[in-house]
């Protein structure tokens, strides 16, 4: 045999040899024994120290806060939705730190690790889960940001604990009367109790024609207008509950500062505002009570509005038409005068 061939040969072989003594050496003893791993890692892990303790675990010395949780929308056990209190706060459980693949058993856990941290930036956090997309599943309460509520952090209007508990100030007094003034209790949260929005990219209310908020609160209902905040309220409105909270409203006197009067954004707002006048009115006051009045209401509201028309979040043919049209800069002016016009 050629010396070339033998000595081919003798290396295959020593290759070889080396390469199963390699996997000899290197394979696990327990390789293989279950299915394609290593049999004895499933005991590792087990006996690893777990870093998430569950609800259960806060609930002595959080007592109060478990208890809005249990009751809430995030502890849905029936639906198998049950968000943990460590989804937000972070694992309760310490970990020690252990080599590479090296599982542990020790760890300091919470409370002796000290407090845990507690979200700041609901608005981070929140849409998450409920930030509408597609995809998402229906069932999941889902929310379009920008027009939702904005800048504003969720838990202005939202008990993070039991997120469909809306914190209203004075509501639980409001709750024990009757009629519009109750009912109107559950709107003062984000309408204010004068009817002027605590926030600016919600409307103010006070003022406005009856029939135009019936109209609106109807729509909310069937589901005509898009919002999740607003279709929940509506959903549990009779007519007669809307036609009473729409009068009550409507008897309000709209008191707001009108602090951009003199502005240059607003003398261009005015010059634009005579193709809204017909329907709006010359100062922004209509004069049919079915379409709703400007003057005095919310800049980031108005802002926020005409964009919705412009991408068709929402419908209305004439208002889209007028829309479509507009620069940001002219929806910024047309925005800055109304807030700024006179409500007499």
């Amino acid at each position: 045999m050629p010396k070339h061939i033998s000595r081919l040969i003798i290396l295959l072989v020593t290759f070889g040899a080396a390469a199963y003594a390699a996997k000899v050496f290197f394979t696990a003893d327990s390789f293989y024994a279950y299915g394609h791993y290593r049999g004895k890692s499933v005991a590792e892990i087990a006996s690893d120290k777990p870093k998430y303790k569950g609800s259960e675990y806060c609930q002595s010395c959080h007592a109060e806060r478990y208890a809005e949780w249990s009751k809430g929308v995030h502890h849905s056990v029936e639906i198998g939705k049950v968000v943990q209190c460590e989804v937000c706060h972070q694992a309760a459980g310490g970990r020690d730190a252990g080599g590479m693949f090296q599982h542990v058993a020790t760890g300091i856990d919470h409370p002796a690790s000290g407090k845990l941290p507690v979200p700041t930036d609901s608005l981070k956090l929140c849409p998450l889960c409920h930030e509408k997309m597609p995809g998402r599943p229906a069932e999941q309460r889902q929310i379009v940001i920008a027009t939702h509520a904005g800048t504003q952090q969720c838990t202005a209007c939202h008990n993070p604990h039991s997120p469909r508990m809306i914190v209203v100030a004075g509501a639980a007094a409001g709750q024990a009367e009757t009629g519009a003034m109750g009912k109107a209790a559950i709107c003062a949260g984000c309408h204010g109790g004068e009817g002027v929005s605590v926030n600016p990219v919600w409307p103010n209310l006070a003022g406005q024609h009856s029939a135009y908020l019936v109209d609106a609160l109807k729509a909310y209902r069937t589901g005509a207008r898009q919002s999740a905040m607003m279709s929940a309220t509506a959903a549990g409105l009779s007519d007669a509950d809307i036609q009473s909270l729409s009068d009550h409203y409507a008897a309000m006197k709209l008191k707001v500062a009108a602090s951009a009067a003199g502005s240059a954004s607003a003398a261009a707002g005015k010059a634009k505002a005579d193709t809204c006048a017909t329907c709006h009115g010359a100062e922004g006051v209509s004069g049919n009570p079915a379409w709703p009045s400007l003057a005095g209401q919310q800049k980031d509201y108005l802002v926020g509005a005409l964009k919705a028309y412009q991408e068709g979040v929402r419908k209305n043919e004439i208002m889209a038409g007028m829309a479509k049209g507009l620069s940001d800069a002219d929806i910024d002016a047309l925005a800055t005068y109304y807030s700024s016009a006179t409500v007499h």
